[in-house]
């Protein structure tokens, strides 16, 4: 079986697209349908696994034998080298308030490399794609990171985990980069914050403890349009973290980050 990137992205818009479809029409209120994942802050929906199994036999009624890595069944196993890497709903929080920020993502990897991914954020009635070498495209618009931004007049996304030590880091960390920026932005999706640097709608992102079905496609998203992201001292993106920016502001947003060691969960 091929694996032609553009053919990918092709497949993995469709199925986004359908997901989200999905998800708009079923999603319920806060309700008896949520369930607690790693804390009483971090919640699962029954839509969440709907929205991921959908996603998941798309896949293999179309590719039968490659793998895939999903946030909430985990990894399953193929005879490719090709690995989708799919988040049913980034930003539950904001899905079940109501609120507008939140994405079906699904990214394609060929051989450990992204090469195509789709962000479809319903409730704004936007999709974001990328193949690796063609560009990102938001719609039939080309996208371009914001550029020759200094960190003084950035506007900085990031976002905050659920465990109660780390989000003590991360509020101080946040409180030594605020004087030092135009702003901060806190959206609640990780997939969304990168496709917002891609748009120029902020002009920067960090984030600590990030999963690859977060960052996978709005990371291509993001790199395509011409923003670097990569963690910290050389480091490549990871759950450890992750800086998005155009060059330029990402080393000026890394310099100001690394000396708060904002990689770790207790003082």
């Amino acid at each position: 079986m091929t694996a032609d990137p553009i053919e990918l992205g092709r497949l993995a818009e469709e199925i986004a697209r359908e997901a989200g479809d999905m998800l708009v029409a079923k999603r319920p209120t806060m309700s008896g349908a949520v369930a607690t994942k790693s804390s009483p802050t971090d919640v699962v929906t029954v839509l969440d696994t709907a929205s991921e199994r959908l996603i998941r036999d798309r896949i293999l009624e179309a590719r039968p034998e490659d793998r895939i890595l999903g946030e909430e069944g985990g990894e399953a196993p193929g005879e490719t080298d090709v690995r989708w890497i799919v988040d049913p709903i980034d930003g539950t929080v904001n899905f079940l308030y109501g609120l507008p920020d939140w994405a079906v993502s699904i990214a394609v990897e060929v051989e450990g490399t992204v090469v195509a991914g789709a962000v479809n954020v319903p409730a704004r009635g936007e999709m974001f794609t990328a193949v690796r070498g063609h560009g990102a495209w938001l719609g039939g618009e080309r996208l371009r990171c914001n550029g020759d931004v200094p960190l003084a007049r950035a506007l900085v996304a990031t976002g905050f985990g659920y465990g109660v030590a780390r989000r003590a880091v991360q509020g101080r960390v946040v409180a030594e980069v605020l004087p030092r920026v135009r702003d901060i932005r806190r959206g609640g999706s990780c997939a969304i914050d990168l496709c917002s640097v891609a748009t120029g709608r902020v002009d920067g992102y960090y984030e600590r403890g990030i999963n690859p079905w977060d960052y996978a496609a709005a990371g291509l998203v993001a790199t395509e349009s011409g923003a670097t992201l990569a963690g910290l001292r050389g480091r490549p993106v990871s759950p450890d973290f992750a800086i998005c920016a155009a060059p330029g502001l990402f080393e000026e947003l890394h310099d100001l980050l690394a000396p708060l060691d904002p990689d770790r969960d207790t003082d």
